[in-house]
């Protein structure tokens, strides 16, 4: 059942929301902690900082896959005990890595982790979008991310510290602490909801596929995320080879990004639902241009840190919105929504790497990433004019609520 329409902005979020953000907190720390723990891995294990390296690929791929299969699989199943036995698997998995001596066993839990956290936030992001009205959607979908950002200031540096004082296990005994927080206050404050009288069919919920407007999302998405990460993915080589920075100068700019993350979060939830399509324009156009800068002033330190702030800024700004445009396009199928949320954002964060490690392979330079950075978000502006070209027709204070109320002509669902 549709949650209610109100104005847009003007509705609570309640604390189950927030409880959600919290957890994604846990699964955000897990997803991106390793990239400050390749070293201590590699060493303890045995392996090549590279195969270590595909610890981070294992998890990415796992999202990808398991956010379309386990909302599939669960459709059906009461969605709190859902969140409930998915957190749990992911604690599990991270308590089987920490005792573990084995590089295979080792990347065998982070696939089985990948997917509990790709089948956590679709059926999450559901979850969360029931509980809001129709004009909060973007407000409980930065919540939700906010868990994420907040993963980037906190959680993957304090797992690098905890892992240069006692090993990098230390850092997945934490999570699985997290994870168990996050279980308590799942099953606390996340109300229980029945399986309805008719339960949704994955037959019916697979149509959204065929409307077009789940597709330019979907890609747009994509090139979002991509457009991000072929450049952040890169930046403690471009940091430290291009702009002279010293290598404890890294730590403090992945935090200052993470920072910026979280203020375009704040910014994205409470300026998305009145303007959807405005604030995806302005936050891949912004990206695009501070890209372009950060690669026409790499050499210089200053300009480059305070850059990388700025888009973390613009960057997460645009998330909201797009998470709930897809919400929006996808109408009863919010399970499969999410799940296609998550996939998009990975297949961006699995393309986006690989394209610059690309450009830096074919001898053109760290500041090459950010050139690609910069080409992946104008496409993806691009995309946001093919939705509204064949989708609303509407830019400007075009809200969530009217968006669902007043579905695109192209929709098949």
């Amino acid at each position: 059942m549709p949650a209610p329409s109100s104005p847009p902005g003007a509705a609570r979020v309640p604390a189950a929301v927030y409880v959600l953000g919290l957890s994604v907190f846990a699964l955000g720390t897990s997803e991106f902690m390793l990239s400050g723990l390749l070293p201590e891995v590699a060493g303890d294990l045995g392996v090549s900082i590279p195969s270590a390296g595909l610890l981070i690929s294992a998890f990415a791929i796992g999202m990808v896959i398991g956010a379309p299969l386990l909302a599939g699989a669960t459709l059906r199943l009461p969605r709190r005990t859902t969140l409930t036995g998915l957190l749990v698997v992911f604690g599990i998995g991270h308590v089987i890595a920490a005792l573990s001596d084995s590089y295979a066993v080792l990347f065998a839990t982070r696939v089985l982790s990948a997917l509990a956290c790709a089948g956590f936030w679709a059926v999450g992001a559901a979850v969360a979008i029931s509980m809001v009205p129709t004009g909060a959607r973007a407000k409980a979908m930065a919540i939700m991310i906010g868990g994420l950002s907040v993963a980037n200031v906190v959680g993957v540096p304090g797992g690098a510290v905890l892992g240069q004082l006692w090993g990098w296990r230390s850092a997945f005994w934490a999570v699985a602490v997290m994870t168990a927080v996050a279980i308590a206050g799942v099953l606390a404050l996340v109300p229980r909801v029945p399986v309805p009288a008719e339960p949704p069919r994955l037959r019916e919920e697979l149509r959204i596929y065929a409307n077009p407007q789940v597709w330019l999302v979907l890609v747009t998405i994509a090139l979002f995320a991509a457009s991000t990460f072929s450049f952040f993915s890169y930046l403690a080589p471009l940091l430290t080879d291009v702009s002279g920075l010293s290598e404890s100068w890294v730590p403090m700019v992945l935090g200052l990004f993470g920072v910026g993350a979280l203020i375009g979060t704040v910014i994205g939830g409470r300026i998305a639902d009145r303007n959807l399509f405005a604030t995806m324009y302005a936050g891949l156009a912004s990206s695009a241009v501070v890209l372009a800068l950060v690669a026409l002033l790499a050499e210089y330190p200053v300009a480059v840190v305070v850059l990388t702030g700025l888009l973390g800024v613009t960057a997460f700004m645009t998330a909201p919105a797009l998470n709930a445009r897809m919400f929006n396009v996808a109408h009863e199928a919010q399970t499969l929504a999410g799940a296609t949320n998550t996939s998009s954002f990975n297949i961006g964060n699995t393309i986006g790497p690989w394209l610059g490690g690309l450009v830096i392979s074919a001898g053109l330079g760290y500041p090459a990433t950010a050139w690609t950075g910069a080409a992946l978000a104008a496409a993806g502006v691009a995309g946001v004019a093919l939705q509204v070209r064949h989708g609303s027709g509407r830019v400007v204070a075009r809200s969530s609520a009217q968006a669902v109320a007043a579905p695109s002509s192209s929709s098949s669902v």
